[in-house]
């Protein structure tokens, strides 16, 4: 997921993929240790995703703080 495409959906949408992403990363995780996993560079892609979902919102939310104080 490109940040272009990050920018342009809401928080709450952020939010909804980001707890999707983490859920997707535990299932991963799980089958690396069992051995299942046969493209663990998934897991580095999703890793990154999650940091720029994380990054994304918490800049639209401090803008959002920051409109509401000027």
């Amino acid at each position: 997921m490109k940040a272009e495409e990050v920018r342009k959906m809401s928080a709450e949408e952020i939010r909804s993929k980001l707890s999707d992403a983490r859920e997707e990363l535990m299932k991963l995780r799980f089958q690396q240790v069992t051995g299942q996993l046969t493209d663990t560079s998934r897991l580095r892609l999703l890793r990154r995703d999650i940091a720029r979902m994380e990054s994304i919102l918490n800049e639209t939310l401090r803008a959002a703080v920051t409109e509401g104080k000027a």
